[in-house]
């Protein structure tokens, strides 16, 4: 696939150009948005219980190894919950189910939905469960509890995701762990001295966790790298959309856009209140920096990709019912959504141009009528790899089973607080936060319609509706 998409696409109308001009459009386009007030159809269905996001909150996101180093994932967790309540002001026992995401389990806390709803005060009657499906887990959580609502077993569930990449599981050799587990059975002393005996140094080396496929053996690094050759993005294209990711999150911050986020008194360390991984530098800085991933041809960077983050979301979802018995004034519907899977090994992070044209077709919308868009960015080359599949005729004929294309989302609507490359990446918490910017987009900018898209591991991908709620 990659010689053909490499010969075949290298003419998409996405230049490196029109890459420049990312920042310089997207900073001007707030207030040309807020004068394009939506009056479209809504998309209730006649029969269907209305689903809506009554607010979310997200811990601030923190480059692993600083500040939060010496917490546990229950420990983010819990502080989201907690920070969920205090905004909502909602009684802890009028929840009907917790769901939570997570990636990388802490092994103390498999469950960790339980063990952080517990230390955040909700009752011990509350179910809670743990959902994992990578980048998209909170995603997961949110749909699951759409599912329970829609289905008339809830009326009200939290969902979250909590990530902790400060401090992740490190496992001895395979077989170092079958001569202890062995060493715990054997019964007599000469048993023992036996097993003691058969250690080699070999056995002391450890297994390091590394974001790779199991399928493919192949680290997301070095297949972003590869999907980026593909697709012929240039390194250039990549650097300058990693510059439009931090700028923006920056007049994000600055301008006091990222209302999700809440304060954090971190247990012995200051108070937390914003993102730290910010940091708009200039086109000649990423230039210097070398390839992280295929050595020395590569054009994936440290730069260009996102970060090892801790963090961790939640978010209260409701039936429209309950939310306005309960005196809520909700900030948007949960509308249709999917899930997507394909090759794990060439189309890894293709999620987004798989996803987005079969919620739209669900939702009988099309691309014009989207006035928000948010998309994980895991790395600037994944996105733009995905912009250019989406504008190819070629690639929707050819890999989608499709007559034309997709098309691409327009710049001046996509992505304009920021995006994972800037904010953070917490593999389970980042759907939350996509889902709650959009919302808080839609009500900023008067429009109508968001769509939230993302890949993960595992050549998946998902994509969401959200409709705003009339204010």
């Amino acid at each position: 696939m990659a010689s053909m998409l490499l010969t075949s696409l290298r003419s998409s109308p996405l230049t490196s150009v029109q890459a420049a001009q990312f920042a310089a459009r997207s900073l001007s386009t707030s207030v040309h948005l807020q004068a394009q007030a939506k009056s479209k159809k809504t998309l209730a269905k006649p029969g269907v219980k209305n689903i809506v996001l009554v607010d979310g909150v997200r811990t601030p996101f923190l480059q692993s190894g600083t500040t939060y180093a010496d917490l546990m994932p229950h420990d983010l967790a819990r502080a989201a919950l907690q920070g969920l309540l205090n905004r909502t002001g909602l009684p802890k026992d009028a929840v009907d189910y917790i769901v939570y995401g997570t990636v990388i389990q802490e092994v103390k806390t498999s469950n960790v939905a339980r063990e952080a709803a517990l230390g955040a005060g909700f009752s011990d009657k509350t179910p809670a469960h743990t959902v994992t499906m990578a980048c998209i887990s909170s995603n997961q959580a949110m749909t699951t509890a759409v599912g329970l609502i829609a289905a008339g077993q809830c009326d009200a569930v939290v969902a979250g995701g909590v990530e902790f990449m400060s401090d992740v599981p490190i496992r001895h050799s395979r077989k170092m762990r079958k001569t202890m587990l062995s060493l715990n059975k054997a019964k007599t002393l000469g048993a023992r001295l036996s097993l003691l005996g058969s250690i080699r140094l070999a056995h002391l080396s450890p297994e390091l966790p590394a974001v790779a496929e199991f399928s493919t053996a192949e680290t997301m690094g070095h297949s972003a790298d590869r999907l980026a050759a593909a697709f012929g993005v240039s390194r250039l294209e990549q650097d300058e959309f990693a510059l439009r990711s931090h700028t923006l999150a920056k007049k994000a911050q600055d301008g006091g856009m990222l209302s999700d986020v809440i304060s954090f008194k971190v247990p012995g360390r200051d108070i937390v209140s914003k993102d730290n991984g910010i940091r708009p530098a200039t086109m000649e800085q990423l230039a210097k920096l070398k390839p992280a991933f295929i050595k020395p041809h590569g054009t994936v960077t440290a730069a260009n990709s996102s970060f090892l983050t801790d963090g961790a979301s939640a978010v209260l979802i409701m039936s429209e019912e309950k939310a306005l018995a309960m005196g809520y004034k909700p900030k948007a519907y949960l509308r249709d959504f999917v899930y997507v899977s394909q090759d794990p090994k060439d189309q890894l992070l293709l999620g987004p141009t798989y996803a987005t044209p079969k919620v739209l077709e669900k939702s009988g919308l099309t691309l014009n009528d989207i006035d928000v868009f948010e998309f994980h960015e895991a790395f600037a080359g994944q996105i733009m790899a995905n912009l250019k599949a989406m504008e190819s005729d070629w690639f929707a004929q050819t890999y989608m089973g499709r007559k034309t294309k997709v098309g691409a989302p327009p710049m001046e609507k996509f992505n304009t607080w920021g995006g994972s490359l800037s904010l953070g990446h917490p593999f389970a918490a980042t759907g939350c936060r996509l889902v709650t910017t959009v919302a808080h987009r839609l009500q900023k900018e008067g429009g109508q319609y968001g769509l939230v898209a993302a890949c993960a591991a595992g050549g998946q991908g998902h994509a969401m509706v959200i409709e705003a709620y009339p204010q």
